[in-house]
Formats: C-alpha cells, structure tokens, sequence
C-alpha cells in the first residue's frame, strides 16, 4: 500500500498564531514583551478573556 503524500499547508500554524497559550512561557514572554506589560498580566488577561490573541491584546490595552 502506497501512502498518499500529504501537502503541508500554512492553515495550522495560522490557527495557532491567533492564540495564546498561557501555560507556554515563551509565548506568554513574547506577548508580554510585544505590549510592554508583565507576564502576570499577560497570564491574568488570557485567564479573563480567553485565549484568542486580539481579545488579549485588546484586554492588555494594546
């Protein structure tokens, strides 16, 4: 059996580029750095508003 070989398509890593993961400490680094605000905050906001990258930025005041 010939296994069909499979495109890598940009769609995942766009999905994840939207959100952020506030257990990961490099992203919540990256965020933080990124709005001038602490990673607590970062934390803090991402517990508040969900995970979606433009409610956190927005709850960040960004």
């Amino acid at each position: 059996m010939a296994v069909a070989n499979k495109s890598k398509t940009a769609r995942g890593r766009k999905q994840d580029r939207a959100r952020v993961a506030g257990g990961q400490d490099y992203e919540v680094q990256y965020e933080a750095k990124k709005t001038r605000k602490s990673a607590s905050a970062v934390k803090k906001a991402v517990k508040k508003v969900g995970n979606a990258r433009k409610r956190v930025e927005k709850r960040l005041g960004r």
